[in-house]
């Protein structure tokens, strides 16, 4: 299948690469549709809205609904995927988190292409890329835009509300399923709220923060924790609040050490 939308992709890449497309076309809604995603009574407390959706999610939750949760867990495996994204290079490629493994890897949920919040967040994490492969990690955005509205985003000026050129892979989640699998897809919106997700090179969930739409995120402090799991993995010891690289940690067995200097 992703052979056929690859094929697809080639076949029309060249008559998006001068389409501009502002979000009421990018996403079929008038402005006030958009402004209107970012406000919170827009979308309530969904309860019933999920159980009629979660059928296809991969776990039971025991909860009175009967409905089932995302198979995203901290300590499990990350939910595996695949799916068409806009590279930096300009291509359009299939990307998997199977190919993630063996490094650390932040995927990073927006709501969708040609907003307001989102582009400062994507900016941001594409501009400190390259502080995170220092650390052997990568990081991928993702929404659930198709890969075409990724690129008329990447080719829109960012001074008329685009990205421009980016370091990262945006991945396209058209489908949904992803956005499913980690429990941040909104039903009524069609759009995923502000997961952010933090995976270790094997594989493993270590960090899950979900944010509403209205607020963006923090590239430092993801850094920050990112380079805090990695430290716990490779000498045992324990961070603890606030820790910065360069802080005392405790060491379980001899917690009194940290706790007589602090």
């Amino acid at each position: 299948m992703l052979a056929t939308i690859m094929k697809q992709s080639s076949a029309l890449a060249a008559g998006f690469n001068n389409i501009s497309l502002l979000p009421s076309m990018a996403r079929g809604m008038s402005t006030s549709s958009f402004t209107n995603t970012y406000a919170p009574a827009t979308f309530g407390r969904m309860e019933s809205s999920m159980a009629k959706e979660c059928d296809d999610l991969e776990m039971k939750c025991k909860c009175h609904h009967g409905h089932k949760k995302p198979a995203a867990q901290i300590q499990k495996p990350a939910p595996e995927f695949e799916a068409m994204a806009f590279m930096p290079d300009g291509t359009f490629k299939p990307f998997s988190l199977a190919e993630q493994k063996g490094k650390y890897f932040v995927l990073v949920f927006y709501p969708m292409d040609f907003t307001f919040v989102c582009p400062t967040e994507i900016i941001a994490f594409s501009e400190a890329a390259e502080d995170f492969r220092k650390l052997g990690a990568e990081v991928a955005v993702i929404s659930t835009d198709s890969h075409f509205t990724h690129m008329a985003w990447s080719n829109t000026p960012r001074k008329e509300g685009g990205v421009g050129s980016l370091s990262i892979p945006m991945i396209a989640d058209n489908n949904h399923d992803i956005a499913k699998k980690y429990g941040v897809y909104l039903l009524e919106a069609g759009v995923a709220l502000r997961g952010l997700f933090i995976i270790d090179d094997k594989g493993i969930l270590r960090q899950i923060t979900v944010n509403d739409l209205p607020v963006g995120r923090d590239v430092a402090e993801t850094k920050r924790l990112l380079q805090a799991f990695q430290f716990t993995d490779k000498y045992g010891e324990v961070c603890p609040a606030g820790w910065h690289p360069g802080d005392d940690t405790i060491n379980p067995e001899d917690k009194e050490a940290y706790f007589s200097k602090h």
